[in-house]
């Protein structure tokens, strides 16, 4: 998930076919409220969301990067990388789904 680009487009073009009564697609500010200062389990890693913008990634060892909201996506940047990648963000229950510009997915279980 950590190094997909994402392009708009495409991800409304992914949004559009996920049904509407399974997946709930995030408004910028919904994604700040679901994401700070939590944390979600995928198969093998986890990743907490500090409020302070650090977001640690864990998959066998630690990786620390940085993390924002950029209008209706959730955007991360892995020095040394410069690059921020950003994704749609849509939400079933405690399931949690990352969608990059290529419609390539992860999806994780939120925690608190």
């Amino acid at each position: 998930m950590r190094r997909i680009a994402v392009g708009i487009g495409v991800f409304v073009l992914a949004a559009g076919s996920v049904s509407a009564a399974e997946w709930q697609v995030l408004s910028g500010e919904e994604i700040s409220a679901m994401l700070t200062d939590k944390s979600a389990a995928y198969d093998g890693a986890t990743q907490v969301f500090y409020a302070s913008g650090r977001t640690l990634y864990t998959a066998g060892a630690d990786s620390w990067g940085y993390w924002q909201v950029r209008g209706n996506q959730y955007c991360s940047q892995w020095p040394p990388s410069g690059l921020w990648d950003c994704y749609g963000v849509l939400v079933q229950g405690q399931q949690v789904r990352f969608v990059a510009a290529d419609g390539s997915f992860s999806d994780g279980t939120l925690k608190e």
